[in-house]
């Protein structure tokens, strides 16, 4: 029951009994049926003579005023005792044509059938109740001589009207019960929103975490290795050799604080953002080569295109994490880099002479798996083929995606910057 079903329910009952007492004193001041009209000949239950309307009708008035009384408890009962208010709605309205044929002044009565019909009837029964009351209001009144005009309004007028009404109202429940599949599918929509977004949520978390992670490995790890192993060589060393050694520990140390600055704000890679992929990855071979004393030859390909960030950065990582690993794992005698572009792709190749491992075999580290989610993240593939005792080769393909930024023309010489000097530091695993 709504909030106004407590108003309206005495509002429809205040409305029958001020329309029936309005007739009521308009009959007795009028006379017997009205003066000068006629009384109804029809043979309806409720028809009366003209010498006995005058009489009847005090009756039928007190009968209408009981049954009114009970609306007050009908109207917010209407959705569940649809029989019993509807049984009720009709013995009004044929109470109302009663009074309306012993007395023409009870027509204002009658007229309660209509808002009522809105109040009380479901939404199919409406224009059916409506024409219904219009249909005895008429018949109450009409004279003998009307009996074809009226058998015409209710052939020609009333009953098409109640099947029109009949299909309105069958729409409009249909309607309403679509909106309501439609407001439970939307509540469904909105629920599995709330779960896609909670979802998008925590993959981001892990996908930040994970680049965290490989930021850290790629960059922090890889110069604190480097680090502890000028520290121990300083340890070991005396004089010039000593400061020597401690100098490069002190430009790794920086470098580390830089570069963990830049992981956390998801910058590039620092040699990215001074020069391009090509002459980045030149720099740091030269740098890699000094600091490990294995020769490395640097071959770049193709007409170099200026790729979007995080591709290059994706190739200047799994470049300086395979170079790493052969560092620190490999024991190899060469090595070579090779940056290759074409239409479509950019190849990166680093091999080595070394020891080799098994590809298949677990591993505790970051480094190769880091390797594979960057090269995969940007929709590229990597391909590692290694044997024990046979050396290692690691070709990487990623998209060709040009960005709009220029690539200056490859040196003939590039010096290594003082930065770069130490960019070799040693991967966890391989």
């Amino acid at each position: 029951m709504s909030r106004l079903d407590g108003r309206e329910r005495w509002v429809f009952l205040g409305l029958a009994y001020a329309l029936l007492a309005t007739s009521a004193t308009a009959a007795a001041l009028t006379g017997t049926n009205g003066g000068d009209a006629e009384p109804s000949s029809w043979p309806l239950p409720w028809s009366f003579s003209g010498s006995s309307g005058g009489a009847v009708w005090p009756v039928l008035a007190v009968a209408a005023a009981v049954w009114v009384a009970p609306l007050a408890w009908l109207h917010p009962r209407r959705d569940r005792r649809r029989v019993l208010v509807v049984g009720h709605y009709l013995v009004l309205v044929a109470l109302a044509g009663a009074l309306t044929a012993a007395h023409a002044a009870f027509a204002v009565f009658a007229a309660i059938g209509y808002p009522l019909a809105l109040a009380l009837l479901p939404s199919r029964l409406v224009m059916a109740g409506v024409t219904v009351t219009a249909v005895v209001v008429v018949a109450a009144q009409a004279a003998p001589g009307d009996r074809a005009a009226l058998l015409t309004v209710i052939a020609g007028v009333a009953l098409p009207l109640a099947v029109a009404g009949w299909y309105v109202a069958a729409e409009h429940d249909k309607r309403r019960r679509l909106v309501v599949r439609l407001r439970a599918a939307m509540d469904e929509n909105a629920s599995l929103h709330a779960r896609l977004l909670d979802q998008a949520r925590h993959a981001g978390v892990r996908d930040e975490r994970h680049r965290v992670a490989g930021e850290l490995h790629d960059t922090l790890t890889q110069d604190l290795v480097a680090l502890i192993r000028q520290l121990d060589a300083a340890a070991g060393a005396t004089g010039e050799e000593a400061g020597r050694h401690l100098g490069q520990a002190a430009t790794l140390a920086r470098r580390g604080l830089a570069e963990a600055r830049r992981s956390v704000n998801a910058l590039r890679p620092g040699p990215l953002e001074r020069s391009s992929l090509p002459e980045a990855l030149e720099r740091m071979a030269a740098s890699w080569s000094r600091m490990s004393r294995v020769p490395l030859a640097c071959e770049v390909t193709g007409w170099p295109v200026a790729l979007s960030a995080d591709l290059e950065a994706t190739l200047f990582r799994v470049a300086q994490e395979a170079l790493a690993n052969v560092a620190r794992h490999a024991e190899a005698t060469r090595a070579a880099l090779t940056l290759s572009y074409t239409d479509d792709l950019v190849l990166l190749d680093i091999r080595d002479d070394g020891a080799g491992f098994d590809p298949q075999a677990a591993t505790d580290g970051f480094g190769l798996d880091g390797m594979r989610q960057r090269v995969r993240a940007a929709g590229g593939t990597l391909e590692i083929e290694s044997q024990p005792g046979a050396g290692t080769a690691i070709a990487a393909a990623v998209p060709a995606l040009p960005t709009a930024r220029p690539v200056p023309p490859l040196p003939t010489a590039v010096p290594p910057s003082p930065a770069d000097e130490t960019m070799a530091g040693g991967g966890e695993d391989s």
